[in-house]
């Protein structure tokens, strides 16, 4: 008897039987002439040990990465390979090589989910007449040298910086441009400039409870002598 996610290769005295895997469920051999290997069928997940990379870039970083996946035909990863799990194993890691070693450090730190897929659609090819199907592939981690790390921190830093400084020369340029803008429409308006100097000191006298002495405005002089 075989489970629901088992299959069973069969031989006869050596020969493969024909009809391919049996189950699941029971099926019947004949002692002493058959016997049968079970296969498991459910997907499998191991890691890819770190691998040391040197990047198109002449950049040394390790790189590790997860596999799934499953047999897709129970014969011929039975008939085809003495160990066709330790086999894609060992190629996983070569795959991984070869993939990172064409590839900048940048496109290694941003290009994940393309190195992925060309891991994956490498490994499945290569895997195939061994009955194997991989399903997904997985970097897991990019490790980089710390002197790396801290040459990259401080060009980020730099970086931030410089944006910083555009961002605030920017904002310098936009408030002079509306100062203007604000001095020219008081200019034109001598009422708006007397509401604006009222505000002014409404402003000021809110701020603490001091005495402020200030002058009187050449217009409202003006305005008081023409009127006596």
């Amino acid at each position: 008897v075989v489970q629901e996610y088992e299959r069973a290769v069969i031989f006869r005295l050596g020969r493969l039987l024909s009809g391919g895997a049996r189950g699941p469920g029971i099926f019947f051999i004949l002692p002493c002439l058959d016997n049968y290997i079970k296969v498991d069928l459910r997907t499998v997940t191991f890691d890819v040990p770190p691998q040391e990379i040197l990047t198109k870039d002449s950049v040394t970083v390790a790189v590790d990465a997860v596999v799934y996946y499953r047999v897709a035909d129970p014969t011929m990863s039975v008939t085809n390979f003495e160990d066709a799990s330790k086999s894609t194993k060992l190629l996983a890691a070569t795959t991984l090589r070869n993939v990172l070693g064409t590839k900048t450090l940048g496109e290694v730190l941003s290009d994940r989910d393309q190195i992925c897929n060309s891991m994956q659609g490498s490994l499945d090819t290569a895997t195939d007449p061994w009955g194997i199907k991989v399903e997904r592939v997985e970097v897991k981690d990019v490790r980089l040298p710390v002197q790396l790390q801290r040459a990259m921190a401080a060009e980020a830093e730099a970086t931030r910086e410089a944006q910083a400084k555009i961002i605030a020369a920017e904002g310098e340029h936009k408030a002079s441009r509306s100062l203007k803008h604000a001095a020219e429409v008081l200019g034109d308006n001598h009422a708006a400039m007397q509401l604006r100097y009222l505000q002014t000191l409404n402003t000021i006298s809110a701020e603490k409870n001091s005495t402020i002495v200030f002058p009187i405005p050449v217009d409202l002089m003006s305005h008081f002598t023409q009127k006596i």
